[in-house]
């Protein structure tokens, strides 16, 4: 089917626009993790980053992503049982100050409300108290501790 090139445009701008909202957390409202959506998609996920199984403990580490004005990051420390459940979790803001240090705050707050309870395969936290690009240096600073803690 073709389209005439004023409907391409149209389609293809509004396209850009909602992956643009929600890559960037185009509102304030509402909060969004996202567990894996069925036993099937975690067992692909644990056989991908071959794990699952994990030691006990606490955990610490540093996570950055990128923002408009540079990048910035956030320390995550993280109390994790045997089978892998996240018991406690705290986000440590580091930036210095600006929309970064907000945004960070807001979602330290929020975050324990997400995860604790959750096992730590099932994470995937995109948008915590309207913060949505903090989440990406929580997600890499996960990912550090999945690995420090894989048995």
């Amino acid at each position: 089917m073709t389209l005439p090139r004023t409907k391409k445009l149209t389609l293809t701008t509004v396209a850009a626009a909602t992956l643009l909202l929600s890559a960037c957390g185009g509102s304030d409202e509402g909060d969004d993790t996202t567990p894996t959506p069925s036993p099937e998609a975690a067992d692909e996920t644990a056989s991908e980053e071959g794990s699952g199984s994990y030691s006990a403990g606490d955990y610490s580490a540093e996570g950055s992503y990128q923002t408009p004005g540079g990048t910035q990051s956030v320390v995550v420390d993280l109390t994790l049982e045997e089978d892998g459940t996240v018991s406690a979790v705290t986000v440590e803001p580091q930036a210095d100050g600006g929309n970064s240090e907000q945004f960070q705050t807001k979602f330290a707050g929020g975050i324990a409300d997400k995860v604790v309870g959750v096992k730590i395969d099932d994470l995937n936290v995109s948008k915590v108290s309207g913060s949505s690009l903090t989440s990406g240096g929580f997600n890499a600073a996960v990912d550090e501790i999945k690995a420090e803690a894989a048995a």
